[in-house]
C-alpha cells in the first residue's frame, strides 16, 4: 500500500497555480489559500477528457497538482507545459510507470480500451486510481481491476462527473425529496446534431473496443438512472449505426424497468436534428422537465476555470425547469453544477480516509447494462 504518511504529496504555498508571490503563473484565477498538503497527479492522456475535464479540475483543487502528463502529441505536451508550468511530460505511460517519484494519484483518461490495463499497472504500483468513464470496455475487467484495488487496499474511483450536473443535481434533489410523489417515468437525453463524423477513434473504432455513444454518453445516462431509482430488472435496447464509416453506434435508446417499478428511458444520439429536453420526469403527483445542458463542459472548454470571481455551474432564470402537474406549472430554481466536488471528495479520501467520490462497484453494474444492451 502507498504510504501517505511518509508520501510524495508535499506541501506548498499556491492556489490554481500561482506563486508564493500570488502571481498567476498558468492562466489559472490567483486564489490566496493556506499551505497545504498536496497530493501530485500524473495524468495518462492529454486529450479532450485529460485536459479540458481533469486537468483544470485537479488544478482547482487546494490538495493536488498536475505533476505529470502523458502524451505522445508534442502539440499536447506543449499545451500542458503552458498550463501547468513545471509539469513532467512522459510519452509513454511505461516512461511514468519507471518514473513515479511525486505522484501520489494516477487519473487515466486514455482511450476505453486501455482503461483497465492501466488501472492494474497503477495498483499494482501501490498509487491511488482515477479511471474516466467508461470504467473499463467488459464488467469482467472492471471486476478483476476493483478486486486487485481492494486486495492492495488502494483508493479507486470513476470519473462520473455528471453526477455534479447542475440539472441532474435539481433532479436528484425533487426525486429524494419526494415532491414528485411516485416516480414512474425517467426521461433522460444526451443528443447531437454531427451528421459527419470526426473521425476519431469513438467514431472509428469497434464497440468490442469500448468506442461508440453506448460507451461514452450510455456510460452517464446509465449511471445517472441507477443513481436515481436503484437495481434494474429487465433491460430493451436499439442500437443502430446511422452515419457512413461508423463501425460502432452512433443512435441509441434504452428502456430499463426498475427493481421499484420506474421505468428509464434513455436516448443517446449524435444525429439529432432536433434535440428533446433534457429530462423530463412524471411522477404520481409532480412532473419536472429541463432543456439544455448543464454549462461546466462548455465553460472548462472555453478556457474558464473554477473560482475565477463568478457564479461556477450557474444558470439564469430564463433555463431553469418547470415543476408541476396540469395548469398548476412554475418555473423553479437549478441547483448550481459541482465538478470541482469529485477531487475535493478523492483528496479527502486519500489524505483523510474517507470515502471514494464513486464507488467503482457502481460503474460495473453500468458496464452489466451495456452489455446486456449490446446482447452480449
Amino acid at each position: 500500500m502507498h504510504d501517505f504518511a511518509t508520501s510524495n504529496a508535499t506541501t506548498w504555498l499556491r492556489s490554481s497555480g500561482i506563486g508564493v508571490s500570488g502571481t498567476a503563473t498558468s492562466g489559472y484565477p490567483a486564489r490566496i489559500i493556506e499551505a497545504v498538503e498536496q497530493l501530485g497527479v500524473a495524468i495518462i492522456g492529454y486529450g479532450l477528457a485529460g485536459a479540458v475535464f481533469h486537468a483544470p479540475l485537479i488544478a482547482a483543487e487546494p490538495r493536488m497538482r498536475v505533476a505529470a502528463v502523458v502524451t505522445g502529441s508534442d502539440e499536447r505536451a506543449k499545451q500542458a507545459q503552458a498550463e501547468h508550468p513545471g509539469v513532467r511530460v512522459y510519452a509513454s505511460a511505461d516512461e511514468l510507470f519507471d518514473d513515479p517519484a511525486g505522484i501520489d494519484l494516477i487519473v487515466i483518461a486514455s482511450p476505453n480500451n486501455t482503461h483497465a490495463d492501466l488501472a492494474l499497472r497503477a495498483i499494482d504500483a501501490g498509487l491511488p486510481v482515477v479511471v474516466d468513464k467508461p470504467f473499463a470496455v467488459t464488467s469482467a475487467e472492471a471486476e478483476a481491476v476493483v478486486a486487485a484495488a481492494e486486495q492492495r487496499n488502494v483508493a479507486l474511483s470513476v470519473f462520473q462527473n455528471r453526477r455534479w450536473d447542475n440539472d441532474f443535481r435539481t433532479v436528484e434533489h425533487l426525486v429524494n425529496s419526494g415532491e414528485l410523489g411516485d416516480v414512474r417515468r425517467f426521461e433522460s437525453r444526451f443528443e447531437r446534431w454531427r451528421p459527419v463524423p470526426k473521425g476519431t477513434w469513438r467514431d472509428a473504432g469497434s464497440a468490442d473496443e469500448g468506442a461508440g455513444i453506448l460507451y461514452d454518453l450510455g456510460s452517464h445516462l446509465i449511471d445517472q438512472a441507477l443513481t436515481l431509482f436503484g437495481p434494474v430488472s429487465d433491460v430493451y435496447a436499439e442500437l443502430d449505426s446511422r452515419r457512413p464509416g461508423i463501425a460502432a453506434d452512433d443512435d441509441v435508446f434504452l428502456a430499463l424497468t426498475h427493481a421499484n417499478g420506474t421505468r428509464s428511458h434513455l436516448w443517446m444520439s449524435a444525429v439529432t436534428p432536433q434535440l428533446g429536453p433534457r429530462f423530463r420526469i412524471l411522477g404520481s403527483t409532480n412532473g419536472f422537465t429541463i432543456d439544455g445542458l448543464d454549462p461546466q463542459e462548455a465553460d472548462l472548454r472555453a478556457g474558464r476555470r473554477p473560482y475565477d470571481g463568478k457564479p461556477w455551474g450557474a444558470t439564469t432564470p430564463e433555463n431553469w425547469g418547470t415543476f408541476g402537474a396540469g395548469e398548476i406549472q412554475q418555473k423553479i430554481p437549478t441547483l448550481d453544477g459541482d465538478y470541482p466536488a469529485f477531487y475535493a471528495q478523492m483528496a479527502a479520501a486519500i489524505l483523510d480516509g474517507t470515502p471514494v467520490p464513486i464507488d467503482p462497484r457502481d460503474a460495473i453494474e453500468t458496464l452489466r447494462i451495456i452489455e446486456q444492451a449490446r446482447g452480449a
